[in-house]
């Protein structure tokens, strides 16, 4: 597999990861969005299910960090595809912040790739 065969299927891995902990973030959001309305529904005091709160405000805080974490991911990955040469390669939503008016979302590829045949 040449390097940019393994960048391409790199970038894959990453978009996916950032979506799915996009995603988680949105549901465990909800859910802490929901729990006090829940509460008081259910004529709960306000002490019970505190530590749910906490549990669900706390996973909330950990996506972020995990998101936070996979941004830096990002940034180290595109500086070594632009020392390798590879820097014409984006999957995913390409839009970033200094992007104006914004490109648009979708799979998509800067420009053409030709990958050079495989040696056996």
């Amino acid at each position: 597999m040449n390097r940019q065969t393994l960048g391409e299927a790199l970038a894959q891995r990453l978009y996916a990861a950032e979506a799915a902990v996009d995603s988680a973030l949105v549901a465990a959001s909800v859910l802490a969005a929901e729990l006090p309305a829940a509460r008081s529904g259910a004529m709960l005091s306000a002490v019970t299910g505190q530590r749910a709160f906490e549990g669900a405000a706390g996973a909330v805080t950990a996506l972020v960090q995990a998101r936070a974490q996979l941004v830096r991911t990002h940034g180290v990955l595109a500086a070594v595809a632009q020392r390798l040469g590879l820097d014409d390669l984006a999957v995913g939503p390409v839009d970033k912040p200094e992007d104006d008016p914004p490109i648009g979302g979708g799979v998509t590829r800067r420009k053409p790739v030709e990958l050079a045949p495989e040696s056996c």
